[in-house]
């Protein structure tokens, strides 16, 4: 088979996802000069489904550079609509026409629309493999500057309108919004949902006795109600900060679901739903142990959760059962006796019981003795939709009862297109009911072909295999599958529900008559450490505590007054506000007083009349040596007022000192005397000193200058420090300190808030905490601050970063910066060893 026989590649290379195909074409670009091509280049336009398309290419790789990226581009989108759409599944072939027997192929489905008009492979292939024969190929990829790239598509009736959409549309279902991390936990608690039984036992969980957020019961209670009641995506971050890094391995779904079924069972102990748990998933089964060489034997017989099955060697559940059941014990898996030592022996075990629910874990790793490393297996593997399992119980098993069982649950750890690997469970939550995608917040009703064909692995599914699947009893299905009744649902939380409902319709009305102020004073500039006069909602920097205040509408102004006056314990009359406004630069500023002849206007129309267009009313407070006197015109209006910094390069630090009144046309140089004094410098002390115009600007001052010609205006900030000499901005060069106020701010432009988490969630004292640090810093650098909050030795902590996927431990010995350490993260994971590292 040729590429050039189209239809018959595109069916070895697409599945048959059961959906209607409107139309099928195909193109073939030929790309020339490949070595000087541009970075990113399209193809000419082809037609299919009524539609124009294009192939969009990026050569040398889109964001990994070390890959070529593929991707199939809408070409027509300016004429559409906004809620236009099209469903297509597609294939790109890369290949010689010299050799066109031999290719790499991937293929793709995706909802084309205004927002995603493009998709396809950011990692469609290895750049080191185009220019040099490989694969039993006899000619490169790419030779004399030259290769084709074939696009199959197949356009597809979408009847619903919701085909492959980012809404939920299958009835009654809702998803699990996803983490920062790929992770298995949302697929895991969505497939233990729909076993009644155990969310009814969930449900059963005392609260008087567990608070939520030391709790994993509460936390798991929690998300069920809102996955039973809710219509939306449900958030279960609170959960998982209790796993910390376990919930990132694959080859840990049997210890997560074994710590929840743990800490449930031990929290329903004396309730109702006692001893669900082994109802529900508990076996028995025999182990049978005989050396080959010596004399010995063992038989032990136990309850089992779940059943952990090989991959390696088999090619369908059966014969992983079969090989599960009889293992030769010999090389590395020598038996140990205690009195014969490591011993040859055959190792049998016979199922004395199967429990109701079933859970099988596949194990599709395997380790790699020449390189030391483990190895994901991607081989073809089978499971059936229906199982007997009478074959594999001991002759003297109770056989009173059928042990046909019916698959629930396949739970799949896949990749697609431009994104790393994936987590997604399919579950049929209802018999004889359609099968269900669970994709993190997508829920997607799916097909039979789907759920047994997508997911085996092997060439058609490379990326697609099955960790675990979840088996049924047929004669308990029913009354296991079956739906809660509200009843059912705790109380506890149905009066939360209840309560945040009520307050919800009330807030419209209380948000019609109220208004929120937020007041910021003195005190609070002076507590503030960054740029600007306060943080409102900058959350790349740690946010001011903003005063802020509910208040009537329609109230008058000397209402308002007079409460601030109370909460801050000021006499109402030594009290004036200005309006806060943002300034071009997007910076915040004091601008414009308000006149105390308004003290008998609402506040509704002080926002209107001196707010302008600002969303919410924001004052300042400046509180006066001396009472106001309304009868009296104030004699300050030549009066400006701005605020000062002060830079000190030894603490490499950044002190807001206060507000400051300044007479407008007034010198620079007046105001030395006050800064000298306010940080106790001798008198003829040289400044310098700057206006802080922006993050990105910081403009320097003529001392002799007059405000007026520096640009100063009411509620500018200045910073100023003491003038270096050529000496000791050496001292601080050699010292890698940063000595001037620009550089200083060129800093704060760098500084970022990492979040900390503890590999271990909830077992540590403190599973969680924000720093402020800068991009710049090195590895010695972090771990100091690091080790300083936590009151800990730096030589003890080991960090490791998370992008998308898990990472390796950072090495000590790293020159990497913060920045890259983080890698588009902000978030890094950190232990504290009991030995230095």
């Amino acid at each position: 088979m040729t590429v050039m026989d189209y239809e018959a590649i595109a069916n070895k290379i697409m599945p048959d996802l059961d959906f209607k195909v409107k139309d099928f074409q195909y193109f073939t670009w030929h790309v020339t000069n490949w070595s000087n091509i541009e970075r990113k280049i399209t193809s000419p336009r082809f037609e299919a489904g009524g539609c124009q398309w294009r192939i969009l290419l990026f050569p040398f790789g889109n964001k990994n550079l070390s890959k070529v990226s593929i991707y199939l581009k809408f070409a027509d989108l300016q004429d559409k609509c906004p809620d236009w759409h099209v469903c297509v599944q597609f294939a790109f072939i890369l290949w010689n026409s010299k050799e066109p027997m031999k290719y790499i192929g991937h293929y793709a489905y995706h909802r084309f629309n205004a927002q995603e008009s493009d998709w396809g492979f950011g990692k469609f292939y290895d750049q080191n493999k185009l220019f040099t024969p490989s694969d039993d190929r006899t000619h490169p990829l790419i030779e004399s500057d030259v290769c084709s790239i074939t696009a199959l598509v197949r356009v597809l009736d979408d009847p619903t309108g919701t085909l492959w959409s980012d809404r939920t549309y299958a009835p009654g279902y809702v998803g699990i919004k996803n983490l920062n991390v790929n992770t298995f936990l949302n697929s895991v608690i969505q497939s233990l949902y729909f076993i009644k039984q155990f969310r009814k036992a969930v449900y059963q969980i005392p609260m008087e006795n567990c608070k939520q957020e030391k709790s994993i019961g509460s936390a798991l209670q929690r998300i069920f109600y809102q996955l039973n009641i809710s219509d939306s995506s449900v958030e279960i971050t609170e959960l998982a900060r209790f796993f910390g890094w376990n919930i990132f391995l694959m080859n840990d779904v049997r210890k997560f679901i074994g710590v929840l079924r743990d800490d449930v069972a031990d929290k329903i102990k004396n309730t109702k739903a006692d001893a669900t748990i082994s109802k529900l998933f508990a076996g028995k089964m025999k182990t049978y142990i005989k050396c080959v060489n010596v004399d010995y034997e063992s038989l032990r017989i136990e309850d089992y959760y779940d059943i952990q099955l090989s991959v390696k060697g088999c090619k369908t559940l059966d014969d992983s059962f079969m090989k599960y059941m009889q293992v030769n014990l010999d090389g590395d898996s020598k038996y140990y006796t205690d009195d014969y030592g490591l011993q040859v022996a055959k190792k049998s075990v016979i199922f004395e019981s199967f429990p109701p629910v079933l859970h099988i874990h596949l194990n599709q790793f395997d380790y790699d003795v020449q390189n030391n490393t483990m190895v994901k297996i991607n081989s073809h593997y089978e499971f059936p939709m229906e199982i007997g399992l009478q074959k594999y119980l001991s002759t003297d098993a109770d056989k009173s009862k059928p042990y046909k069982y019916i698959l629930h649950g396949v739970l799949v750890h896949g990749g697609l297109t431009k994104y790393n690997c994936r987590y997604y469970a399919l579950l049929r939550p209802e018999r004889n009911h359609r099968w269900i995608k669970f994709d993190g917040a997508r829920v997607t009703p799916v097909s039979v072909k789907e759920v047994l064909e997508n997911n085996y692995g092997g060439s058609d599914s490379p990326y697609h295999n099955v960790y675990m699947l979840v088996y049924i009893r047929e004669s308990d299905i029913d009354e296991i599958l079956s739906s809660i009744l509200l009843e059912d649902l705790p109380k506890h939380l149905c009066e939360e529900e209840n309560d945040a409902r009520e307050q919800k319709q009330k807030e419209p009305i209380e948000n019609n008559r109220h208004m929120s102020i937020g007041v910021i004073s003195e005190e609070m500039f002076k507590s503030h450490k960054g740029f600007d006069l306060v943080n409102f909602n900058n959350k790349q920097y740690p946010l001011s505590e903003v005063s802020q205040f509910k208040f009537l509408k329609n109230r008058t102004y000397y209402a308002f007054k007079k409460m601030v006056a109370a909460n801050f314990e000021v006499p109402i009359d030594k009290i004036r506000f200005r309006i806060v406004k943002d300034r071009l630069n997007k910076t915040i500023r004091p601008h414009n007083v308000i006149p105390d002849d308004f003290l008998n206007k609402s506040m509704k129309e002080i926002k209107a009349k001196l707010a302008g267009g600002c969303s919410e009313l924001r004052l300042y407070m400046e509180i006066l040596e001396t009472p106001i006197n309304i009868k009296k015109k104030s004699t300050q209006t030549g009066e400006i007022i701005i605020f000062i910094k002060y830079f000190n390069p030894d603490a490499q630090s950044l002190e807001c000192l206060g507000q400051l009144y300044v007479q407008k046309g007034s010198k620079i140089n007046t105001i030395f005397p006050f800064l000298r004094k306010k940080k106790q410098l001798q008198q003829n002390t040289p400044l310098d000193i700057y206006e802080e115009v922006s993050l990105d600007m910081i403009q320097k001052k003529i001392p002799k200058s007059t405000s007026n010609k520096s640009g100063m205006l009411d509620g500018d900030i200045i910073c100023f420090q003491e003038t270096l000499t050529e000496k000791e901005i050496q001292e601080h060069v050699s010292a890698g300190r940063i000595y001037s106020i620009p550089q200083f701010y060129e800093s704060l432009f760098m500084n970022i808030i990492v979040n900390f988490k503890s590999k271990f969630g909830y077992k540590d004292s403190i599973p969680e905490f924000s720093l402020v640090l800068n991009k710049n810093m090195t590895y010695d650098a972090v771990a100091n601050h690091v080790a300083a909050h936590l009151s800990t030795d730096p030589s003890k902590l080991r960090f490791t970063s998370v992008s998308g996927k898990l990472k390796n431990d950072i090495a000590i010995l790293t020159d990497q910066t913060l920045s890259e350490i983080l890698n588009l993260s902000s978030c890094l994971y950190y232990e504290v060893l009991d030995i230095n590292v």
